[in-house]
């Protein structure tokens, strides 16, 4: 006999309100799925509500657990940060490049030609490419712990290859094989940190994995430095050896986090997901915490989901609505690539080939990443009360006038110029790492499908890998003397493409500040133009023109709600 079903879904005639509603069909869908709808959205909008009013501090009070395993996860991006900023630094370091060198330096030495450098570092994107696709597959399948703690096993193993490389490409295996658990790492830490905490939180949480890349670099340029005047292999071994730390310390704390609760309640596992809501949070805190309710509500949204979306493929993520949000979340990260950040991760040879001596390029490395950490930091204040949206469109025009002053100065000789393009550089990477740098992961955490979201930052951030690509092979090419020489003067290349993007985030990047998943699959659902985003009022539990409202002859014996004006009857499988 089938379950007696307590909720129905009734018409009820509105006032324009101007609020946006769920289309009456999904909730008539809805109501077919679930026969207790009705108390589940009721909890639902009460969890709602009560995490909008939560506040910073009550957050922390109450959610201890879920930052301590949400940065438990992020800091695994510090491996990854560290490991391409360290390459591309040895690119530059004296006993590498005479110990792995395949061609003779106009300066003396050797030099990594720039196939071999397109093709170390693109090598890590291949590999990351290759562990992403892999990785949003398994992770939906066995879950985020498990799969995060067999790529820190796999990493652990992978190291070895380049620490004992006997030759270049030696090395470049390593990079492939590195690049494959850094490619998971990249997918969960952001999926693992908007899944775990709430909304006031969020926006921190996500964007602390940008933290972790500014981290891994400077402790790489840190490490570089430290070894500038030793001239044995043990420059660039320990450098190597370093890596090790991160995945052994990270193990542990790993086996002992609770699995997401989202990916627990999209298998059906309910109990676990209750379990697992528990374990985030202090119950003791003092601060009012339903979790019955919380759990409605990530119920409430997977169902809303489930109605809305064809399934959870990456071939859906290019199907109906979510192909907006694929599109949203892959160019917001391919931003990272193509705003002139590329400068950044070769800034050695940058300011080598600007004019500056082998010992000054490296300490204006050092200084550029701890600006990169302030920054970072400073945009957690900003982006408590200015919105992603106008943060990434002042970001990306601030940067586009310094590219091009950068590249104006490239036209001069004069020692001058070289020490403003070096300086101008640490400016541009404050800017970048207070707007564009932390903001992407948040606009990538929280713009995509909860069941559709390792998948859509697996395409996201390959798109971003593929601009990688075409950074590995350019800029090389750009900076070398013996390839195009363009030095300083590429300022202006990455200003052109700056300014393409900035009109690309003014007409298409919507604003999810303060919002709900639910809320956000209602704006996507009726196609609301990005600029209207944050001023669009919204109601994820209730339809344009229909209610789910309890049974009036359900044992609960509550009546309909007195806006209803006839009950809708549904035929169809359940």
């Amino acid at each position: 006999m089938a379950e007696r079903r307590h909720s129905s879904v009734v018409e009820v005639q509105r006032e324009d309100d101007g609020v946006l509603r769920v289309n009456d069909d999904a909730m008539r869908k809805i109501s077919l799925t679930n026969v207790n709808a009705a108390d589940e959205i009721a909890e639902a909008r009460e969890a709602r509500e009560k995490e909008g009013k939560l506040t910073i501090g009550d957050a922390l009070k109450l959610y201890p657990k879920a930052i301590f395993f949400s940065v438990i996860f992020s800091t695994a991006v510090i491996m990854e940060g560290y490991d391409l900023s360290l390459m591309s630094s040895f690119f530059g370091f004296p006993p590498f490049k005479n110990r792995y060198g395949t061609a003779s330096d106009p300066d003396g030495g050797k030099l990594i030609t720039a196939p071999w450098q397109s093709g170390i570092n693109n090598g890590v994107q291949v590999g990351s490419i290759i562990g992403l696709y892999v990785g949003g597959i398994i992770s939906e399948r066995i879950g985020y712990k498990k799969t995060m703690f067999g790529s820190l096993v796999l990493m652990i193993a992978f190291i070895f290859l380049p620490f004992f490389a006997q030759n270049i490409q030696t090395i470049l295996a390593g990079s492939i094989l590195c690049g494959m658990p850094w490619g998971v790492f990249q997918t969960l830490t952001v999926s693992y940190a908007s899944d775990v905490t709430p909304i006031v939180l969020r926006p921190y949480l996500t964007s602390y994995v940008n933290l972790c890349w500014v981290i891994g670099q400077f402790i790489a340029a840190g490490v570089l430095r430290g070894f500038f005047t030793v001239t044995s292999q043990w420059a660039y071994k320990v450098p190597f050896a370093i890596q090790w730390i991160w995945p052994v310390l990270l193990v542990g704390g790993v086996g002992f986090a609770p699995e997401s609760p989202w990916w627990l309640v999209r298998k059906g596992r309910i109990d676990e997901a209750k379990k697992s809501l528990l374990s985030l949070v202090r119950t003791s805190s003092g601060v009012p915490y339903d979790v019955d309710a919380q759990l409605a509500m990530i119920r409430a949204t997977n169902e809303l989901e489930m109605v809305m979306s064809e399934g959870t493929s990456y071939f859906d993520c290019f199907r109906g609505i979510d192909r907006r949000r694929t599109e949203v979340a892959s160019i917001t990260w391919l931003t990272q690539a193509f705003c002139g950040s590329a400068l950044m991760g070769y800034s050695v040879q940058f300011y080598e080939r600007a004019g500056l001596d082998n010992k000054n390029s490296f300490n204006f490395n050092m200084g550029q990443y701890a600006m990169g950490a302030v920054g970072t930091i400073g945009s957690w204040f900003i982006m408590r009360t200015v919105g992603r949206r106008t943060l990434y469109l002042y970001g990306l025009a601030i940067m586009l006038c310094i590219l091009v002053v950068v590249g104006g100065l490239g036209c001069s000789s004069s020692t001058g110029a070289s020490w403003g393009a070096g300086s101008l550089l640490l400016v541009y990477t404050f800017v970048y790492d207070i707007t564009v740098g932390p903001v992407c992961y948040s606009i990538v955490a929280e713009i995509p499908s909860t069941r559709l979201k390792i998948k859509t930052v697996v395409l996201a951030r390959n798109l971003y890998n593929i601009g990688g690509i075409i950074n590995n092979i350019l800029m090389p090419r750009m900076l070398l003397v013996n390839e195009w020489n363009w030095g300083a003067k590429t300022g202006f290349f990455w200003a052109g493409a700056c300014f393409l993007l900035l009109i690309w985030t003014f007409f298409r990047l919507p604003e999810a500040k303060d919002r709900s998943y639910g809320e956000l699959d209602v704006l996507f659902e009726n196609d609301v133009p990005a600029r209207k985003f944050a001023t669009t009022k919204v109601d994820q539990f209730a339809g344009a023109h229909t209610d789910i409202v309890e049974n009036a002859d359900s044992s609960s014996g509550k009546n309909l709600e007195k806006g209803a004006t006839a009950q809708v009857e549904f035929k169809g499988n359940q």
